[in-house]
């Protein structure tokens, strides 16, 4: 039976991807206690990589603001294995980390990872609200413009 946030994310209209496999030698998820740390996802929908390339070489603020909001929703995905189905246990998003593919002038990196931010609070709510830190890199796995971790509290199930 859905819960109130899968009813949020029909009502929204935001599609989750498939959760994705690890791509070398790592888990996509970790519970501890009630934490759930989410490995690190790529800006790919359905394991076709997505926003190639590097902001301010190519690719503007937009789509790296699109493709964090890409790798949130696949942080989602995992979050929601985690929770046995059930998006209703997340008790709050505690801290995301956007990596930003850009070129070394590039300063927008808090505005790219808004991108994700703003998705945890448009299907969380207020329990979306979290810490982040937000950091240009040189290079990402596959050339992809961004990558996003998190931590996640959840309610026993």
């Amino acid at each position: 039976m859905p819960g109130r946030i899968d009813d949020r994310l029909k009502e929204k209209g935001i599609e989750l991807p498939n959760a994705s496999a690890p791509a070398a030698n790592y888990v996509p998820f970790v519970v501890v206690g009630n934490l759930v740390y989410v490995s690190g996802q790529v800006s790919q929908w359905n394991g076709e990589r997505r926003f190639i390339g590097k902001l301010g070489d190519g690719l503007e603020l937009i789509d790296g603001q699109r493709a964090a909001r890409m790798c949130a929703l696949n942080l989602v995905a995992h979050v929601r294995n985690a929770a046995g189905g059930d998006l209703d246990r997340v008790v709050r998003v505690v801290r995301l980390t956007g990596y930003v593919n850009s070129v070394p002038d590039f300063v927008n990196q808090p505005q790219v990872v808004n991108g994700a931010s703003d998705v945890m609070v448009e299907i969380f709510g207020d329990a979306g609200r979290h810490a982040r830190s937000a950091v240009g890199v040189a290079s990402l796995p596959s050339g992809v413009a961004v990558e996003v971790e998190g931590i996640f509290e959840l309610a026993p199930g």
